[in-house]
Parts: structure tokens; C-alpha cells; sequence
């Protein structure tokens, strides 16, 4: 019983760590996309106390469709469509239609980054000067 209970308390603290590390690393993705936002946006504090709501709804809706269309084809069209309608939303914001856009310009560049370098920590690669200088 001893031998299952310490069998039990090692593998519950194995998950624990591994589950704090990934909410350590989700809230330091999350603190840096809120620096590249704000850099690339241009956004005064004013506009990131009404930025931020929206942009999470946004996130929360693609996530959402995501979720309920398996199909490509359905998927990007329901994308396309979320993003006219955030576009708008960003606008009242940001107070400008080229600033709104560069929200989704961010997204997809603060995304890519992200991306590489995830892959970067697979291949324990260093990461390039000129992506290095976006964060």
C-alpha cells in the first residue's frame, strides 16, 4: 500500500510540474504578445484597456469556429468572416482602418514567431538576430 501511495504521490507530482510549467510558459507567450501588440499597434494605455477585451473575443470566437468546422473550406470562410466583423470592432478601438488591419498583421507575425521558435527549443537551435529584434 505504502509502495502504490509513493508510486501514486510521484507520478501526481511529475503531472503538477509539468502543468505549472506550461502555465508559466502560456503567461510568458501571453505577457510577450502583449508587448509585440502594443509595440506594433502603437497602442497608448487607453486603447489597450479597450484592445485587449476585444481581441480575446476575437481569439475566443476563431477558437470556437475552429472547434465546429472540421471542414477547410467551411473553417476559412467562417474566419473570414470573424475577422470583417473584428475588423470593425478594432476600428471603434484603434480608431483608424490601418491600424485595425495591423491587428490581424500582428496575429499572424506575433504567431509565426511563436512558431519558430517552438521549433527552435526542438531542434535547441538559436533563435536569428532579425527575429530576435521583433519580440
Amino acid at each position: 500500500m505504502t509502495k502504490a501511495l509513493l508510486i501514486i504521490s510521484f507520478a501526481l507530482s511529475v503531472h503538477l510540474t509539468a502543468w505549472a510549467q506550461t502555465k508559466q510558459d502560456f503567461s510568458r507567450a501571453e505577457a510577450l504578445q502583449v508587448a509585440y501588440f502594443t509595440k506594433e499597434l502603437a497602442l497608448t494605455s487607453e486603447e489597450a484597456q479597450k484592445f485587449w477585451p476585444v481581441y480575446y473575443s476575437y481569439r475566443a470566437e476563431l477558437k470556437t469556429a475552429r472547434k465546429e468546422n472540421t471542414d477547410e473550406l467551411e473553417w476559412e470562410e467562417k474566419a473570414v468572416a470573424i475577422r470583417k466583423k473584428y475588423r470593425l470592432e478594432f476600428r471603434k478601438v484603434l480608431n483608424d482602418d490601418g491600424r485595425a488591419l495591423g491587428v490581424f498583421k500582428a496575429d499572424k507575425s506575433f504567431r509565426e514567431l511563436l512558431r519558430k521558435e517552438q521549433e527552435r527549443r526542438r531542434n535547441n537551435t538559436k533563435l536569428d538576430e532579425t527575429d530576435k529584434s521583433s519580440l
